[in-house]
């Protein structure tokens, strides 16, 4: 898959602070005058995090190349298990730690189905993320409980996975919404030694989830640039960065049940 031409952005040092101890002859702790930051690294800098530059680059892919019709994009991450196809296990590779598998290199599938006790302790968890979220955080979090159901029905055109999803009102079955969902692309990410994996997917809506997706698809288009800020052409990689760690989050808070 070809990949974006434009540089990393630069990642801000960082200084840390020491603690204004040391050790004495006889082992024990004794004040003395603060050590100095330690540096992020011998150029000053923290080196480039290849994990979300690699999402990053592929979500951003997949933006760029999009059809050229108007839509949404969506970008989620699904918590899940990654299985053999031939014996229906969990995979299980040779590394040790949260790994990003290449596009069709491993004959697997991404299972995301969850049992009620399951869907119990994630309704737990955000329920008290909800309440202990503060009114002015950039993260709070908002709940609104909506009686809906979703009906899938295969595209008239264009690839067997796009689907026509109809969403209805439970008690009323009026129709709320009526959208084809284009898939663009996945990642499948091994999480060795978390009770479930995950997959980045990013999704192309024909409408009649990375929140704010008009704020994804304008720093998408002014990654990279030289013209401008640092800041600036770094902010898709930024927003790839907050996704990935809330999928992180998820996954190292599951619950057993996945096997």
């Amino acid at each position: 898959m070809p990949r974006s031409a434009s540089p990393p952005p630069m990642k801000r040092a960082r200084l840390t602070q020491s603690p204004a101890t040391s050790t004495s002859t006889n082992g024990h702790m004794r004040d003395s005058q603060p050590l100095p930051p330690l540096s992020l690294s011998i150029l000053g800098v923290e080196p480039l995090d290849e994990f979300i530059k690699e999402i990053a680059d592929f979500v951003h892919h997949m933006i760029v190349n999009r059809p050229d019709v108007a839509g949404t994009v969506e970008v989620e991450a699904k918590i899940g298990v990654l299985r053999d196809k031939a014996s229906g296990q969990r995979i299980n590779l040779p590394v040790l730690v949260e790994s990003i598998i290449a596009p069709d290199s491993i004959d697997c599938r991404f299972e995301s189905n969850m049992s009620v006790n399951q869907h119990k302790h994630y309704n737990s968890l955000l329920n008290n993320l909800m309440t202990n979220s503060q009114p002015a955080s950039s993260s709070q979090l908002k709940y609104s409980h909506l009686h809906l159901f979703d009906s899938f029905y295969p595209a008239a055109e264009g690839p067997a996975q796009d689907k026509i999803r109809v969403t209805r009102d439970e008690q009323t079955k009026t129709v709320t919404a009526c959208v084809r969902k284009i898939r663009l692309g996945d990642l499948n990410v091994y999480s060795p030694k978390r009770a479930a994996d995950w997959r980045s997917q990013t999704l192309y809506e024909l409408e009649l989830e990375i929140a704010r997706p008009e704020i994804l698809l304008a720093t998408a288009a002014t990654r990279g640039d030289v013209n401008l800020p640092e800041h600036e052409r770094s902010a898709f990689d930024e927003l790839i960065r907050a996704f990935v760690n809330n999928a992180r989050i998820l996954v190292r808070n599951s619950s057993d049940g996945w096997q």
